[in-house]
């Protein structure tokens, strides 16, 4: 009986009930994917701003998941769904630059006080692991290179200057509260299920375009660079957060530690694609785009082992492929 009792203690600490959100998102979705599979009760909780349905539609009637259809801005709504929670992963924020320059009010109401929100419900009900995605560019361009946790935060953009301060709410709800709060600062992640059209993914607008024969748009001249993080390998990196039992708080990043050039970056598509007549088309740079951003990843590396598998070669040829074989035909045709 004993040892029977000890295993159902495994496996009562192994199982996790897990609020995702933005799960219905291009990063979401992976994570909520992956801990239905290994058994884990999951809350995907979304509002559909920049996610899509079909991202988690495998998932939908499966007994260990939930989708909940609401913002991080209703606390209410929020905290009916954490009831229980084990642990949150707070994928849920508006994601893009350009959008925040159009609308920098949405951009703080939903990035600063809907992480807030989400912050106070793990503080009410004690929820043991908190993983909040920040961004790469907190740091804006950089002053140093490679760009290490202590980098200076000075995010030329509203969206940039939303994440700071929700970034550096969680670093104060960690000191003062004694949470176990895990500030992830994931540098360019892309792959398949990213959004390509309007304030989409650029490899992923890049790669669309030039499938269909049209020229990549490159704002401003191209040699910007960044360190692009295959998804495969950042769905590693916060599987590697949450699970850890050493690492009980903190800032990290995670990124490849090699930066690539936008142009570099469209001309590699178009070759692999095989599109040699075409060239990049270039317009005036973006309002407050970054010059350069390059993850120093000693951090994780040292307490995770952390190694990126996917090289920029790699990880575009699977997106590549998963475009040719996936999205132009069963994508399309559910829409």
């Amino acid at each position: 009986m004993a040892i029977i009792n000890k295993i159902i203690g495994v496996i009562l600490e192994v199982i996790m009930k897990i609020l995702i959100t933005g799960g219905a998102g291009f990063q979401g979705s992976y994570m909520c994917e992956k801990y239905v599979q290994e058994g884990h009760t999951v809350i995907c909780y979304d509002n559909f701003l920049n996610s899509d349905l079909i991202n988690v539609r495998s998932l939908l009637g499966k007994r260990n998941f939930k989708l909940v259809k609401a913002d991080i801005r209703d606390f209410d709504t929020l905290e009916k769904n954490a009831l229980g929670a084990d642990a949150i992963i707070n994928f849920a924020a508006q994601i893009h630059v350009d959008r925040s320059v159009v609308d920098p009010k949405e951009t703080y109401d939903i990035n600063v006080l809907g992480t807030l929100n989400v912050l106070e419900v793990a503080r009410r009900h004690d929820v043991r692991k908190l993983v909040h995605i920040s961004s790469s560019e907190v740091y804006g361009s950089a002053q140093r290179s490679p760009m290490d946790e202590d980098h200076p935060l000075a995010a030329p953009h509203p969206y940039g200057a939303s994440k700071i301060a929700g970034d550096r709410m969680c670093f104060a709800y960690m000191k003062t509260y004694d949470m176990p709060i895990d500030i992830v600062r994931c540098f360019n992640i892309y792959g398949p299920k990213q959004k390509d059209s309007g304030y989409g993914g650029a490899l992923s607008i890049f790669t669309k375009r030039v499938l269909s024969g049209i020229p990549p748009v490159i704002y401003g001249d191209g040699k910007q660079t960044r360190d692009y993080l295959y998804i495969k390998d950042a769905v590693k990196a916060y599987d590697l957060i949450l699970k850890s039992k050493k690492y009980q708080g903190g800032v990290i990043n995670f990124g490849t530690g090699i930066e690539t050039s936008i142009l570099d970056l469209a001309n590699m598509i178009i070759k692999i694609v095989g599109k040699k007549d075409l060239k990049p088309v270039f317009v005036d740079p973006r309002p407050g785009e970054v010059d350069r951003l390059i993850a120093d990843i000693t951090r994780a590396k040292k307490i995770f082992g952390f190694k990126p598998e996917y090289s920029i070669e790699r990880g575009l040829k699977e997106l590549i492929n998963w475009y040719k074989n996936y999205k132009q035909e069963e994508w399309t045709k559910v829409r």
